[in-house]
């Protein structure tokens, strides 16, 4: 990093958060509730860096404020809360809609969350580019924030994609620390995508939503937002999934739900 991004990031640091900041996550993203002190002050710098060092862009009439740029900062912050980071590097814009847009001709390196089969002139809720920005619909990631119970959350999914994407290649598997823990990581994620794919070939019902058969680098995402919004949930019914996630995000949503309660 040059000096100059330090000494950037260092005055960014010394501001103080904004009473209004704080009362749009408590009011929009319910899992700032459960995070402790420490969490929610290492939470705050990254929204501090992020929200300065990203091209932020409203789009189709959407006028861009700090609720939709806060909440979607603070989102993408509780994913590498535990994890040693750059503020997604591979971030360089945020283009936010109102609503579902419609996907143009499909170009490679794309993944979308779609409400239907992926063919080009569909509505989507979110896209993650590979060598480029991150798309987000407005009024799917505010309902997503407030209501974790249903277990989909644009932000988390295409977040993730990015995280996947930071070794060049969007696999479904993100930069893991050490041979034991990859080798884990395939052991586990193999296993359980292939068993996804086939209940979700043979028409069964399935724990994770159907779409993360699509392909590894959509089972990575789809299975990151269950972690986050129904860890009990998935410790429960994916335990080993649920383990190996907890050991990469370096994080226990589940314990967090239980100190809660």
């Amino acid at each position: 990093m040059g000096w100059l991004k330090e000494r950037r990031r260092r005055k960014w640091l010394e501001e103080e958060f904004s009473q209004a900041w704080q009362e749009i996550l408590e009011h929009n993203v319910v899992h700032y509730g459960q995070l402790s002190d420490d969490e929610k002050g290492r939470l705050h710098d990254f929204i501090r860096i992020f929200l300065n060092e990203k091209n932020w862009e409203g789009c189709g009439g959407l006028e861009l404020d700090d609720e939709v740029r806060v909440t979607i900062a603070g989102q993408a912050g509780l994913l590498v809360l535990g994890l040693p980071h750059e503020f997604y590097s591979n971030v360089q814009s945020v283009l936010v809609y109102p609503s579902a847009i419609v996907t143009p001709e499909r170009r490679a390196g794309t993944f979308e969350i779609p409400q239907q089969p992926m063919v080009s002139g569909i509505p989507i809720l979110g896209e993650a580019q590979l060598h480029g920005p991150v798309i987000l619909v407005w009024d799917s990631v505010k309902r997503n924030a407030r209501h974790p119970e249903e277990g989909h959350n644009v932000v988390y999914h295409e977040f993730a994609h990015k995280l996947d994407m930071l070794d060049g290649v969007a696999d479904g598997t993100p930069v893991v620390g050490g041979r034991a823990a990859m080798n884990r990581w395939i052991e586990v994620c193999q296993a359980e995508f292939s068993e996804l794919r086939k209940k979700a070939e043979r028409g069964q019902r399935t724990y994770l939503d159907k779409y993360g058969a699509t392909n590894e680098a959509e089972f990575f995402a789809v299975a990151t937002e269950y972690f986050f919004d129904k860890p009990r949930d998935m410790e429960r019914h994916e335990a080993e999934l649920y383990a190996v996630l907890r050991d990469f995000y370096r994080q226990d949503p589940a314990a967090r739900e239980r100190a809660r309660d």
